[in-house]
């Protein structure tokens, strides 16, 4: 693992320790590729726009979002290759060689159908 990595990781991870942050960064992975408009995030998680900007900086910076603007408003879309990403320096060194003690992963991140939401 190299440190550039782990530095990267431990900043994703702060961008994530807040509550507001991982709620929003939850219902983007949620809204798939079209994403959320900032004012309806905001609206969605009770919080000032000003506010919500500056959580939707942090998660940008960190590598979990993407922003594009569109006219006079911003959408906001989930970074997969950042969630990737990060998902990826967390399991490296998973099962210390052993896959059955982490066989069953691969089921907890499975996509659920929207049957069963």
């Amino acid at each position: 693992m190299a440190e550039t990595d782990q530095i990267w990781a431990v900043d994703a991870l702060a961008a994530l320790a807040h509550e507001t942050r991982l709620t929003v960064f939850r219902m983007l992975v949620q809204a798939g590729p079209a994403g959320m408009m900032a004012g309806e995030i905001a609206q969605a998680c009770g919080v000032p726009s000003s506010t919500m900007s500056h959580h939707l900086a942090n998660l940008e910076r960190a590598g979990l979002a993407l922003s594009q603007r569109e006219s006079r408003v911003i959408r906001y879309r989930a970074q997969y290759d950042g969630m990737r990403r990060l998902m990826g320096f967390l399991m490296e060194d998973c099962c210390q060689g052993d896959p059955r003690l982490c066989a069953d992963l691969p089921e907890l991140a499975a996509c659920p159908s929207p049957t069963t939401r």
